[in-house]
């Protein structure tokens, strides 16, 4: 399984790779007074699209290349061998990971969107409350057990993996 430090790792590039772009966009095309309240939803829905599409195609993003990790459905994630050990193999998935292994489209959002969500509602003041709240709860989970899954994770029934940077 990944590390922590991996995937903190991941998100960190994921989140300049993106947030930066659409921080200074946004900022020069709304007001000053409202980019507080902007940003964080148009973060979210780039951030979304950027991750959804990345992971539903080859499991992971720019940034889980550069540390080193990908996605994988839960009930593959516990047996990283069987991802290497492939007879079908789908040309336009990562070297070696079988058809029947990429997440999909549906779990690919869903698992994005968890993670976004908490993005976009953090403006609003009670919802932001709750995200943030959800943010601590989805870290804290990835240190219960040997499993190291965050609450997206589980939720989504994914894990992440250790892979080569490619």
């Amino acid at each position: 399984m990944a590390e922590p430090g991996q995937r903190l790792l991941a998100r960190i590039v994921d989140t300049l790779v993106v947030g930066l772009p659409v921080v200074v966009v946004v900022r020069e095309v709304v007001p000053r007074t409202d980019v507080d309240v902007a940003a964080p939803p148009a973060v979210a829905a780039f951030l979304l699209l950027y991750e959804w599409i990345q992971l539903a195609l080859w499991g992971r993003t720019l940034g889980k290349r550069f540390a080193g990790i990908q996605v994988v459905r839960e009930d593959i994630g516990a047996a990283p061998e069987d991802i290497e050990a492939s007879t079908e193999v789908d040309p336009g998935a990562e070297p070696g990971l079988r058809r029947r292994d990429r997440l999909g489209t549906a779990r690919s959002l869903l698992r994005t969107a968890l993670y976004a969500l908490p993005i976009g509602v953090r403006p609003v003041p009670v919802l932001g409350l709750i995200a943030g709240l959800f943010w601590v709860g989805n870290a804290a989970l990835m240190y219960e057990g040997g499993a190291r899954r965050a609450l997206h994770d589980r939720l989504a029934g994914t894990a992440v993996v250790k892979r080569g940077a490619r």
